[in-house]
């Protein structure tokens, strides 16, 4: 299930399970006694706690399992963007190129990519321009290259409903439109399926949906899980959302997507008047002259959709390229890169067990020191406003954007199911700034509860007092 809306019950369920932090000032030892008292609340017994808070300068406010392993989940990404920051630097593009000699007859053309995460349909257009405006109009041989990251496009630690949904898009060399597929779902008249619409028109006469959903009337509950086949182009909708209530939105994710990236590309060249007589793919470098390019934006720029907007395809993007050398697998090279540049930064790397970028899979380990040690890390380094700058502003930006609205906190979410994590700096009114990270693991409770829990922790440290 990748999309979960709170029962209309949860909030009393909520005030009963955790009561709210009262806005009051703490000393330190009144603050370890408050968040000890959450620690202990009975909804927590089954379930694991970490916690690590600390000044700027490293001194411990409070810990609590902050060397143990947790599920860290996308706290994952602080790791992945801080090594890519300060290893390939905030200026660091990823261009993709189509090679060919043009003639006055039929050209052969090779696309190549190189794991740009932020290449989208429009990008795809300006190559076709550049194409046109050199009078090319017949394509003998349209090849995609996409080979420039070795090894599996899907990691083999996700699990199966997660590689089936656009949040677990493979990562390639050819990425267009973060190869997931998005729709909209409109709720209709009681007991109708819900009305299925594709972003893009195109796919209507594709795909086969195959829809289990139902529109419910209002105070039922609301959930949407979707599915696909990964070896066809069938859609299953399951689940039910209000009559009258405003429409959703998901995705799913393109099971094949160096075919998928050249197929849109041929097309696209179609619509500029240029004929491809053949396509197909390939692992052979070109050799001819580079035609046509397109360039992404700085990494400092989408180091935002990755932190901020918690983009699982940006992540495995960047770490594959600190593994791109590799010639047998560069997910594993990047978090060998990982490892090696955190640690230069003073981050042990003994401290966390990771086998992706992004926090997907459930194998990823981590201790709320790691967190808090690249979090303090990054705050030393000449990256460290491009760094800050990436991460979810609360009350204001991201997946923070309906969270903490009243302190001033910048930090990175994560949430796989029974398990959540929030790491990042916050500036209490009446004390030095901190670098904290909470994780919990293990909680058989709604999504809205574990939030609620690391937002209780986040509220009492926000009332730290120097006294």
């Amino acid at each position: 299930m990748n999309h979960i809306k709170p029962w209309a019950t949860l909030l009393t369920a909520l005030a009963v399970l955790f009561p709210s932090t009262s806005a009051s000032a703490y000393c330190r030892a009144d603050l370890t006694r408050q968040i000890d008292t959450i620690a202990a609340q009975p909804a927590l017994k089954k379930a694991r706690l970490g916690i690590l808070i600390e000044t700027q300068s490293g001194q411990v406010i409070y810990s609590r399992d902050a060397d143990r392993y947790f599920v860290p989940a996308s706290n994952v990404k602080l790791l992945t963007t801080a090594a890519a920051l300060s290893s390939l630097g905030p200026n660091f593009t990823i261009r993709t190129s189509v090679y060919g000699e043009p003639t006055n007859g039929p050209t052969a053309l090779q696309v190549v990519g190189r794991g740009d995460p932020t290449f989208g349909d429009d990008q795809l257009n300006d190559l076709a321009s550049q194409l046109k405006a050199q009078n090319i109009s017949t394509v003998s041989s349209l090849l995609g290259n996409d080979s420039h990251f070795a090894g599996p496009t899907v990691n083999p630690n996700w699990e199966w409903e997660d590689i089936q949904a656009g949040y677990g898009a493979p990562t390639n060399s050819l990425i267009l439109n973060a190869n997931e597929l998005g729709f909209t779902l409109y709720p209709q008249s009681v007991g109708q399926p819900l009305r299925i619409e594709w972003d893009d028109p195109s796919l209507q006469g594709q795909w086969q949906i195959e829809n289990f959903s139902r529109s419910v009337a209002a105070g039922q509950p609301e959930y949407i899980d979707i599915g696909r086949d990964l070896s066809r182009p069938i859609l299953r909708v399951y689940g039910q959302l209000v009559s009258g209530a405003a429409p959703d939105t998901s995705s799913v994710a393109v099971s094949n997507p160096a075919n998928y990236f050249l197929d849109r590309f041929r097309h696209t060249l179609s619509r500029q008047g240029i004929t491809v007589t053949q396509s197909g793919l390939t692992t052979v470098d070109p050799s001819s002259s580079e035609l046509a390019s397109v360039t992404s934006p700085p990494l400092a720029q989408w180091l935002v959709t990755t932190n901020r907007n918690s983009k699982n395809i940006y992540a495995e993007a960047i770490l594959k390229s600190l593994g791109a050398s590799n010639t047998d697998d560069a997910t594993a090279a990047g978090i060998t890169a990982v490892e090696t540049i955190l640690e230069r930064l003073g981050v042990n790397p003994e401290l966390y067990e990771i086998v992706d970028g992004s926090g997907l899979s459930r194998h990823n380990l981590a201790t709320p020191e790691a967190f808090v040690d690249t979090l303090q890390a990054m705050a030393r380094s000449p990256h460290a406003a491009t760094y800050r700058n990436s991460l979810a502003e609360a009350g204001v930006s991201g997946t923070l954007r309906n969270r903490l609205g009243e302190l001033r906190f910048a930090g990175k979410t994560g949430a796989i199911s029974h398990n959540a994590s929030l790491s990042g700096y916050l500036e209490p009114p009446n004390h030095s700034p901190l670098v904290l990270s909470i994780i919990i693991n293990h909680l058989d409770q709604p999504g809205a509860v574990l939030r609620r829990t690391i937002d209780d922790v986040v509220k009492l440290a926000a009332q730290l007092d120097d006294c």
